[in-house]
């Protein structure tokens, strides 16, 4: 048969595809050494075009450099036996690093030997060894919360990149308050301020246990709520004056608003006495005082001391206090004030005297807080500015003469009764210049009132002798506090330019030592008399007119 005629190289053979290799390949017969013939497949040669080779997948972990370690890839399901390792860190052998050196060479990155205290590495090499860092002893949660610790876990990445980590935080209470009303630490430097400087430039005792604020006020104070918010309210508006600061400005207005709406407080739950007439607590009455006095140091020039100034007024002529040291206070202190502000106001009300111009209370000079009252010279002073009043009166409705019989017999007696007045004050001591001064004071004062507003050698040489006494005073506080008032009445009679030098440089030191908000305001209406003097103006005599022009309501105290 023809089919099985045929040699077997003619027969095609086929792969395990099933395609027939005489399709794809051709075949290249080649004899062996050993003479036998050998077919060996030819492969087409095929065209490769760039468009047909796909790049090869990178992995994730491709090494970042050629010395990164090799990241092997594991089939899934198979147990890692051993982290894998690079070729290079394999043959080297891990060495652990030491973390108790001193604090410099793990800064420097050099090995330590641990001398302590200092190693000698540092020594060798001439370099300031730190030392060691304290060795952290581990605590367990609960010996951590019987020391007053506790941690917690911070979450999340702070700047560094740092995940959570642990720290540690102290346990702090406050202390409540030992004192009602002194609450923050800056109402504890307040009543430290009252104590040692304000209290002192509100009285003549600079001692803090002979000063009557400090040994009879402030003992008050620890007993009532509401006057030690008045004490503090006061002693912020000093401090104010001094060095302003908003926290002190913050705490004085708390503190009066709270002072104010206890004394309302107060008030409401008090009753009347016999006739209808209220009966005021002792705190309450030191509350008024206090309120008076912040005027002063606030400088405040709307006339707010005037109502605390009514209700000590119906006070003093209606009801004795409990207290008999602070009755002693609170009259020196009231009409000491009371009699002053008829020196800056047109609404002066007469203030009633005994026949030898005297005040119907006594005090003791050399206990006194303030000069003026105990000495009896604030008698004159009240007499002159009653007369003012009546002259002022007869000039606005044109009466002539102006100094009347009645006028001038007033004026002969206070001018009689100020030549023999006797000062209770030791000689030599600050105290009797200051007493002094007020008697010179009180003599320009009627001057200024019964004479015409011109030059003379009468007034420069009392002028004169009141500036000696003036600059003969020491310059503490506590004797500077009852400067203010004759340093006023002598500036309202200084003609002569070398005296104004003077009463400007009184003023100057007096703001600096005090601080009392009301002085910048008194030099200012003091400056304004003085350009009526330079122009021959009548009306130079007139200060309480100018201040009432200028809606100025003020104490020059």
């Amino acid at each position: 048969m023809s089919s099985s005629s045929e040699s077997p190289a003619d027969t095609p053979t086929f792969d395990t595809t099933g395609f027939s290799t005489a399709d794809s390949l051709s075949e290249e017969r080649v004899v062996s050494r050993d003479g036998s013939d050998e077919v060996v497949p030819k492969i087409e040669e095929t065209e490769l075009h760039l468009a047909d080779v796909k790049p090869e997948p990178v992995g994730d972990d491709t090494p970042i450099s050629p010395t990164e370690p090799v990241r092997l890839r594991r089939a899934r399901g198979r147990p890692r036996i051993h982290p894998p390792r690079s070729p290079t860190a394999a043959s080297k052998q891990a060495k652990a690093r030491s973390k108790t050196g001193c604090t410099t060479c793990r800064k420097r990155k050099k090995k330590c030997d641990e001398t302590k205290p200092f190693c000698l590495s540092c020594q060798k090499n001439n370099i300031h060894c730190e030392g060691y860092k304290p060795v952290e002893i581990w605590r367990s949660g609960k010996e951590k919360a019987a020391e007053g610790r506790f941690c917690y876990l911070a979450g999340g990445v702070d700047a560094d990149g740092d995940t959570a980590r642990r720290m540690s935080v102290e346990l702090k209470f406050e202390l409540p308050p030992l004192m009602s009303g002194v609450e923050t630490d800056i109402d504890r430097t307040l009543l430290q301020h009252f104590v040692s400087r304000a209290s002192a430039v509100l009285s003549l005792h600079g001692d803090q246990s002979t000063n009557p604020f400090t040994r009879v006020l402030l003992p008050m104070a620890l007993q009532h709520e509401g006057l030690m918010h008045s004490v503090l309210c006061l002693s912020a508006s000093h401090m104010c004056s001094i060095t302003p600061s908003q926290d002190f400005e913050d705490r004085q207005v708390f503190h009066r608003g709270k002072a104010l709406q206890l004394l309302n407080q107060d008030l409401q739950r008090q009753k009347a006495g016999e006739g209808g007439t209220m009966v005021y607590e002792d705190s309450n009455v030191a509350q008024i005082l206090i309120h008076l006095l912040h005027a002063i140091c606030d400088g405040n020039t709307s006339g707010e001391y005037r109502m605390h100034m009514v209700a000590a007024r119906k006070i003093a002529m209606s009801q004795k206090l409990k207290n008999p040291e602070f009755q002693s206070l609170f009259d020196e202190f009231f009409y000491y004030h009371w009699i002053a502000s008829e020196i800056t106001s047109l609404d002066g009300t007469e203030v009633p005297m005994m026949e030898n111009f005297s005040l119907p209370f006594s005090i003791n000079p050399e206990t006194a807080g303030l000069i003026g009252v105990s000495d009896g010279l604030f008698g004159f002073i009240s007499k002159i500015s009653n007369l003012r009043r009546k002259l002022r009166t007869r000039i606005d409705e044109k009466i002539e003469p102006t100094m009347d019989y009645e006028a001038l017999l007033t004026a002969h007696a206070i001018d009689t009764g100020l030549r023999t007045w006797v000062c209770p004050q030791q000689q030599g001591t600050p105290r009797y210049t200051l007493s002094m001064l007020y008697r010179q004071a009180t003599w320009v004062y009627l001057y200024r009132t019964t004479k015409k507003s011109k030059p003379d050698p009468f007034i420069r040489s009392a002028v004169d002798d009141g500036i000696k006494y003036i600059n003969e005073l020491p310059a503490e506080g506590w004797i500077q506090s009852n400067v203010l008032l004759p340093l006023f009445l002598m500036g309202c009679a200084a003609f002569e330019e070398d005296q104004r030098l003077e009463i400007s440089r009184a003023f100057s030191g007096l703001m600096a030592v005090t601080g009392l908000g009301n002085i910048t305001f008194a030099k200012e209406v003091v400056d304004r008399i003085w350009h009526l003097m330079d122009i021959d103006d009548p009306d130079s005599w007139d200060w309480e007119r100018i201040i009432n022009q200028q809606g100025w309501d003020f104490l020059a105290t």
